[in-house]
């Protein structure tokens, strides 16, 4: 048995994508129907700066066929604060935009803290707690992106899976790399790739990735990513899977997300 495994970009509204991603002929109010029909997920970024019309999320439920997944990008009002645990009422206002008429497209939500942002077990944890665990009816997942060293301790990891909470495996290259797993799925931000490469990758590391996706979808973990508590054996149990191309330029993102929903079918 295996997890579904989703891969797709940051947004689909850049520029740089017409006439390279998207033909000439595709009318910019057409990119997402485009896009969604050639990827499998993509992740909203926006509502990291500002929040959307309940019109805007039944939009793009509507323009994206089914099986297609958003995953959504949390707000920075409410991750950039020095005392996470006040985050209530930022989440109650990003949760009240009307997110639930995405309906079955609705995917994890990532929650991004920024590079100064310490590991503080207490406070973090207070957070993992506001974080609510329906919309509507519609059970929710989420997944923690933490850019600094000092959440590379055992306790990071064992405090994500008290909450079944997702660490963000972040390959970026400055950042640190946690690929322990802590939750029912698997959220993976690919950003070193190259706009130098026609799918942002050379084909044999595409390939190494469809493995590893492989591997977190069927339940394991891949033996060639750091992990920050490796005594910990986590239950193989089949994982959804979402993994992102987003890397500095993006101009080829699309063209590797492709060539790697091809490789893990």
């Amino acid at each position: 048995m295996s997890g579904d495994i989703r891969v797709g970009v940051g947004g689909w509204t850049f520029e740089p994508w017409r006439g390279v991603f998207y033909p000439k002929s595709v009318k910019q109010k057409d990119e997402l129907n485009y896009a969604s029909r050639r990827l499998t997920a993509i992740e909203i970024n926006g509502t990291y700066y500002s929040t959307f019309k309940p019109d805007s999320w039944k939009k793009w439920r509507d323009e994206t066929p089914d099986g297609f997944v958003f995953t959504i990008k949390g707000s920075r009002f409410t991750t950039n604060r020095k005392v996470l645990g006040t985050a209530g009422e930022s989440l109650e206002k990003f949760f009240g935009q009307g997110i639930e008429h995405l309906g079955d497209r609705l995917g994890p939500f990532f929650w991004q803290f920024a590079n100064t942002k310490k590991f503080d077990p207490e406070d973090f944890e207070a957070f993992l707690s506001l974080l609510p665990r329906t919309l509507d009816g519609r059970p929710l997942r989420h997944a923690v992106e933490v850019r600094h060293d000092s959440f590379c301790t055992p306790a990071f990891p064992a405090l994500l899976r008290k909450h079944g909470i997702a660490v963000v495996y972040a390959r970026h290259g400055v950042y640190p790399e946690i690929a322990d797993l802590t939750a029912d799925f698997v959220y993976a931000r690919l950003q070193t790739g190259s706009d130098d490469v026609e799918t942002a990758y050379p084909a044999a590391e595409l390939d190494d990735w469809a493995g590893r996706l492989k591997a977190w979808a069927a339940g394991e973990a891949p033996e060639d990513l750091p992990l920050v508590d490796p005594a910990h054996a986590p239950a193989k149990t089949p994982r959804d899977v979402f993994a992102f191309i987003i890397h500095e330029g993006k101009v080829r993102a699309p063209a590797g997300a492709m060539a790697l929903i091809e490789r893990v079918k």
